[in-house]
């Protein structure tokens, strides 16, 4: 009679008889929070909970199930540790499987009665909390090992209708702890009264529309084929291969795509099944959706590389280089500084160090009396061996000396004449070593005809040619006269690419100007740059098993079968050809069967090969993966 009274006015009796029993200054308010009595997990048989479960009353059953709830999330709830809670707990959930859902199913579009409905929520909490426990590794080795769980979850599979909507719950959390026991799980042969729980999980996977319980369904069968016990009921025409192969290019649907990447790995984990897979249809298609898995998910960056070089540059079209002759303002700020200053400041704004440099110690002096003479007057101005010798002053590498005759050249060497760079018009004459001063002409036949002229003024018989720096040696005028027009610019000027500038690339080592032009090696790029893209961060999860995967198919279709050795025991051990007796026929054929299939996933591969160069993995030891098996896709050979 005591259990008839309500638990939850039990539950406040002992915060109410503290508070009101201390004195009125003393008082506090009671602790009414949930689970917060100890005889709520008090580990006796007669725990309140377990008492509440097996009491039959539903509004206790309801309290029970609340507070079990609350606690079976916690690492600290472990279920042997309250004696009868597991068994209490396995009572709804049974009644269910042997006849609660036979309710639901005859009359699946009517409202169950409130006793029913109560019942049925009874059995699948019940089950929810059991799943919930089994997260926790004690609680699900006390599954495990319990004789009660596996055929509760065996008959919860083979008694419900899937496709029942009453029973979507009940089965999902049947599906988890299975799930979270599976280490254990062998599946049974099927038994005489027809019920197999394999198919129905194959059931459930091919023909049910929920995605929650397909994908519930997949990982439970890839846990249930990872136990080698379980491989005898593998089959090459499964209806859980023909689902995941159905939904895995959704990479939309990570999950789903997720658990049938694992379903996939388990079932090609056993050798004769990826064999066999070589001879389906769908083989290279499926090859193609996991390279391309690998390609979507991977995450890039771009990485560029600068390459530094030495180069130099000089402009693309011809330049004319006069001597630099003094400006007024040069020459307003020379003449009032006293001398030998003056004549510093101008060597170093007529000339420049040049080592091979040369001239006449008469031109050197001509230059500086031209320059100041006139004002001699006012402003003195040195002798000739004076300014000769200031030469070795600002520019200590220059020197005045005499080259032997005959006759005697007087010569100052190291120094050269400072040069105006600037544009030459394209029908600009450059004759006289490019100091003609007639102006530019429109056209290259006006220029044509103007050099013509300037042969017919030679009179000797054979002359060099003038043009610029042309090296020519002297030829008679009828040659020279052909010779020039291959000086002549084109009347039209080339057409350039629009990202193409007017400077011209040379490596530091290249002589300018050259004798050959035509012969300069190709410099390098002026702005030389490696770009490349590397993958960021490592791959998902399901990449990683994709890859797996592809490597299965890889090391089944690239290692032949007639490369490893054959046993020989007339040999002693050593790999020998093995005489084949009448017997053997059927192995002759599985063999035929075999290369047959390598082959196909050879040319799988070969598909393939253009695809999986896209592939970058930040692992070198996943990448290498990658590389190996391009490359052999590109050889075509058996890989040892």
């Amino acid at each position: 009679m005591a259990l008839q009274t309500p638990v939850r006015a039990a539950t406040s009796t002992p915060g109410f008889y503290r508070a009101y029993t201390q004195q009125p200054a003393q008082r506090v308010a009671p602790n009414v929070t949930d689970d917060y009595e100890r005889w709520y997990t008090d580990a006796t048989p007669s725990n309140r909970m377990v008492l509440s479960l097996r009491c039959g009353i539903h509004t206790e059953i309801g309290w029970a199930l609340d507070r079990l709830h609350r606690l079976c999330s916690n690492d600290q709830f472990i279920l042997k540790t309250i004696p009868g809670l597991t068994e209490a707990l396995f009572e709804w959930p049974e009644w269910y499987v042997r006849e609660g859902h036979l309710e639901s199913e005859k009359y699946p579009f009517f409202t169950l009665s409130v006793e029913e409905e109560r019942k049925r929520r009874h059995a699948t909490e019940s089950l929810f909390i059991l799943r919930n426990s089994a997260m926790n590794e004690p609680n699900a080795q006390e599954l495990m090992n319990h004789t009660w769980t596996l055929p509760l979850l065996f008959g919860a599979l083979t008694n419900l209708d899937p496709d029942a909507e009453a029973n979507t719950e009940f089965l999902l959390n049947t599906i988890e702890l299975l799930q979270a026991i599976s280490q254990r799980v062998v599946l049974p042969q099927s038994s005489t009264d027809g019920k197999n729980p394999l198919a129905a999980l194959l059931r459930i996977v091919d023909l049910s529309s929920n995605r929650t319980l397909i994908i519930a369904t997949l990982t439970l069968l890839g846990q249930l084929f990872s136990n080698s016990a379980n491989l005898v009921r593998l089959e090459t025409d499964s209806p859980a291969l023909s689902a995941s192969l159905r939904y895995l290019p959704l990479f939309v649907d990570k999950p789903l795509v997720e658990a049938s990447l694992n379903y996939l790995f388990a079932h090609f984990s056993h050798p004769p099944m990826v064999k066999a897979f070589f001879h389906h249809h769908f083989m290279p298609s499926t090859l193609r959706i996991l390279v391309s898995l690998l390609l979507s998910e991977q995450v890039e960056e771009t990485v560029s590389l600068d390459l530094p070089v030495s180069v130099r540059t000089i402009p693309a079209t011809t330049m004319i280089a006069p001597d630099h002759d003094l400006t007024k303002e040069e020459l307003d700020h020379l003449l009032p500084m006293a001398e030998p200053q003056r004549c510093y400041d101008w060597m170093r704004t007529m000339f420049v160090a040049k080592p091979e440099g040369e001239m006449t110690q008469v031109d050197f002096w001509n230059l500086y009396k031209d320059a100041f003479t006139p004002f001699g007057d006012r402003y003195p101005v040195l002798v000739a061996s004076d300014v000769i010798k200031n030469v070795n002053v600002v520019f200590p590498q220059a020197q005045a000396m005499v080259l032997p005759g005959p006759p005697q050249r007087f010569v100052v060497r190291g120094v050269d004449r400072r040069k105006e760079t600037q544009d030459i018009p394209r029908f600009k004459c450059q004759w006289d070593r490019s100091q003609c001063s007639t102006p530019a002409f429109v056209s290259a036949g006006e220029l044509f005809d103007h050099l013509l002229q300037h042969i017919s003024a030679v009179e000797v018989p054979e002359s060099p040619c003038l043009w610029s720096s042309c090296s020519m040696p002297p030829v008679p005028k009828i040659r020279l006269g052909r010779h020039v027009l291959t000086h002549m610019p084109s009347s039209q000027p080339p057409a350039k690419h629009a990202s193409q500038d007017d400077i011209v690339t040379l490596s530091v080592s290249d002589g300018y100007p050259m004798a050959d032009p035509t012969q300069r090696p190709p410099p390098p790029l002026r702005n030389a740059a490696v770009t490349y893209r590397r993958p960021l961060v490592d791959p998902p999860s399901t990449s990683l098993t994709a890859l797996l995967i592809i490597r299965i198919f890889f090391r089944t279709s690239f290692v032949a079968t007639d490369l490893a050795p054959r046993a020989d025991g007339e040999r002693f051990g050593f790999p020998g050809v093995v005489a084949e007796d009448e017997g053997e026929e059927t192995t002759n054929e599985d063999y035929t069967y075999e290369v047959e299939g390598e082959r196909k996933g050879r040319r799988a591969f070969v598909g393939v090969r253009k695809m999986m160069e896209d592939v970058r993995i930040k692992d070198e030891t996943l990448m290498s993966w990658v590389v190996e098996m391009v490359d052999a896709a590109y050889d075509g050979l058996p890989q040892s």
